[in-house]
């Protein structure tokens, strides 16, 4: 049986559809392309058909080819999300949708800060996809110092991609307090020394916050004792170790 439908495809409702990130790249051959970014926390049914009208928007839009690019913070959500979308029947699918995921399983994690500076790229989406790893925290600083290697709006443009990438795990307040603390701009002796003292404020804040944001106590000892404590090292320590102790007195216990 064949009905024959309406052929007007004009959406006479307005939806409002949004991707996390949308980039324009520029290539060396001179032929750019779109990169839309969805950060992905779990497998939904609803969005292989989002992702499919994404691409096609874009293009339509824009004229120049689109990638989509799906970062993820476990393994098995973005081997869900990587695989293709087949749009019509069987026998012969109209359109295919091919999404490039990225996990833990296939970024590698990367704390060296020059090395993150070599690629800041892959800097950004290792720190993602590694949000929820004991060891965010170094990741993070590694991210955080390879950004003032750039220029500003690169800068802004994977520190926002960052943020967003990861959502409401307790990396993202890690990931703010970095990078509302940067004085690096400036070079006199008294400014490097309140550089230092700012830098681990802001990580004895982060440590507190972290804790806080994962339903752990706080007790004034452990409180006074996080922000009473001015050695770099020994705050990115506890700051590590704030995103699996079960306690807090537990971030002061060494193995």
């Amino acid at each position: 049986m064949v009905s024959v439908l309406t052929t007007d495809l004009t959406e006479t409702q307005p939806l409002e559809r949004r991707l996390d990130t949308l980039l324009r790249v520029e290539t060396a051959d001179g032929r750019p392309y779109l990169l839309a970014v969805e950060s992905q926390g779990r497998k939904d049914p609803a969005k292989p058909s989002s992702w499919t009208y994404y691409l096609a928007h874009l293009h339509a839009k824009y004229g120049i080819d689109p990638v989509l690019l799906v970062v993820c913070q476990d393994e098995s959500t973005a081997r869900w999300a990587a695989r293709p979308i087949r749009i019509g029947p069987p026998e012969w699918p109209s359109l295919t949708v091919r999404p490039l995921a990225l996990g833990p399983h296939n970024v590698p994690a990367v704390t060296d800060p020059s090395v993150a500076a070599l690629d800041v790229p892959l800097a950004a989406f290792s720190a993602i996809t590694h949000g929820k790893d004991p060891n965010a925290a170094a990741i993070l600083e590694a991210l955080a110092t390879a950004l003032k290697t750039v220029d500003e709006e690169t800068a802004i443009i994977f520190s926002e991609l960052t943020e967003l990438g990861l959502g409401n795990t307790p990396a993202a307040q890690i990931w703010r307090n970095l990078m509302a603390i940067d004085l690096s701009f400036f070079r006199s002796e008294s400014s490097q020394r309140l550089r230092a003292e700012g830098k681990a404020e802001g990580k004895a804040e982060a440590v507190v916050q972290v804790l806080e944001q994962r339903g752990i106590t706080v007790a004034d000892g452990v409180r006074a004792r996080i922000n009473g404590c001015a050695d770099a090292d020994t705050l990115a320590r506890w700051l590590a170790r704030a995103l699996s102790v079960e306690r807090a007195e537990e971030l002061f216990v060494d193995a």
